[in-house]
């Protein structure tokens, strides 16, 4: 297993989603080459978390040649998967080739930049939310691929929770972090397993995580 336990979060160690992670962090990797790298690293992450968090059974198969036993991983229907708009969308690609058959879920969620931080968060807009049901024997996943300072990420969880029973497995997945929204994150929701490729350095003055790899949605969708 390539699950790390860290103090502030899990990260994944897996050496391919290291090397693409630094592919993503390269500013001269173009738009197409850094949708695939998400894509991609998306997908390494959802092998992970089978591999990390999944329980597998043992079943009765038949081959050609006779009946022997194999394994199958328990859970794979029921997985949800929570797309934070709009960088994570991508990254939610890349975990539906390892989860095919998870309900998804939608969160279009913004952070004022222009108002600019206050006490290390921002003001959060949320403008369109579309979930499935959650049960208790779900994994649920919300996916985005930079957790900065936190603040984006409790006011969708803030969405995910209401109402809503305990499920058997919360992970925000990110591909790289800041110490800060770890921390607020997981101050807030202690519930939530917290899973990266990265813990980067820290943030900078205006909330971007250093060294980052820049702003995902913009790099990924050409609208810079």
């Amino acid at each position: 297993m390539t699950i790390e336990d860290r103090d502030e979060a899990y990260v994944v160690d897996h050496a391919l989603a290291k090397d693409t992670l630094s592919q993503l962090r390269d500013v001269d990797t173009e738009q197409v080459a850094f949708r695939k790298g998400l894509v991609k690293l998306g997908r390494l992450c959802g092998y992970e978390i089978i591999d990390g968090r999944m329980e597998t059974e043992y079943v009765s198969i038949r081959t050609p040649l006779e009946e022997t036993m194999g394994e199958r991983v328990k859970g794979l229907d029921d997985v949800v998967i929570i797309n934070v708009l709009r960088a994570a969308t991508p990254f939610v690609e890349g975990l539906l080739k390892a989860f095919p058959r998870a309900r998804q879920g939608v969160i279009s969620a913004s952070r004022d930049e222009h108002a600019g931080m206050d006490d290390g968060e921002f003001p959060i807009t949320i403008d369109y939310v579309k979930l499935p049901e959650i049960r208790e024997e779900d994994t649920v996943i919300i996916a985005d691929p930079m957790l900065a300072t936190g603040s984006t990420m409790c006011a969708v969880l803030d969405h995910v929770v209401e109402n809503s029973p305990d499920p058997e497995h919360l992970i925000v997945l990110s591909a790289v972090s800041a110490p800060d929204g770890l921390l607020r994150v997981g101050d807030q929701y202690p519930e939530a397993d917290l899973l990266t490729v990265s813990i980067d350095d820290h943030l900078d003055d205006d909330g971007f995580i250093v060294p980052g790899l820049g702003d995902a949605g913009d790099r990924a969708f050409r609208t810079t």
